[in-house]
Parts: C-alpha cells; structure tokens; sequence
C-alpha cells in the first residue's frame, strides 16, 4: 500500500555494544510506539545497516559505509511541523529512552527528506 506520508525523518545512530539489547527492547517496546502516538506521524520503519556487495557500472563494487550508523529509524510524516510539536517533544522523553538509553548512542544523524509524489 503507498504512503500518503508528505515527508521522511530519518534518525540514525551507534549504540554501545553491552546496551544494544537495552537500546532494541525500549527501542521497539517504548520510543517508537511512544512516537507513533503523535499527531501526524503516519508510520516507523527501524533498519540496520547491512554489507553490501552490488553491480556497478559493469563492475561487481563492495561498497564501504563509512561512518554511516548501524542503526535507523524512518519515520513517516505528514508534515515537518510534526517535529517542532509538543506532542513530539513530549513522546521522546518518555519512558526509559532518556535517562537509559540515549547517553549510549553516537554518531547521532537527522535527515529530513520531502517525498516527491
């Protein structure tokens, strides 16, 4: 099914080793359902970076990530206001993604893409 989402927020990050499973149990059980609570945000998709080995210009390419961040999140949004509303500061600073969480994370990224339909 497409989406009708207007625009794509894209958060990215590093995790500690030891707090990864911490980070993926709050991440799926709280943060995310937390932020799809808020008013505009249509859908979150989480991914992690993944080798990749691909044709090229004729040319079988192992491609490097560089610092790229092992973990994503996009979110699906109506609007980039959503971003600037209460309800979205409110969401991210509930539960135990603040105070657990969040002080193991580097290498922090915020894309804001609009989709073109």
């Amino acid at each position: 099914m497409p989406s009708t989402a207007k625009y794509l927020f894209v958060v990215s990050m590093d995790v500690a080793p030891d707090k990864e499973a911490l980070f993926n149990e709050v991440y799926d059980t709280e943060h995310v359902p937390y932020i799809m609570s808020v008013p505009g945000v249509l859908g979150a998709t989480r991914s992690t970076r993944e080798p990749l080995t691909m044709m090229l210009a004729g040319e079988k390419r192992v491609m490097d990530p560089g610092d790229e961040p092992k973990y994503s999140v996009t979110y699906q949004l109506e609007s980039p206001d959503v971003l600037l509303s209460d309800a979205w500061a409110e969401a991210g600073e509930r539960g135990r993604w603040p105070t657990e969480v969040r002080p193991h994370t580097t290498n922090r990224r915020h894309i804001l893409r609009k989709v073109w339909q």
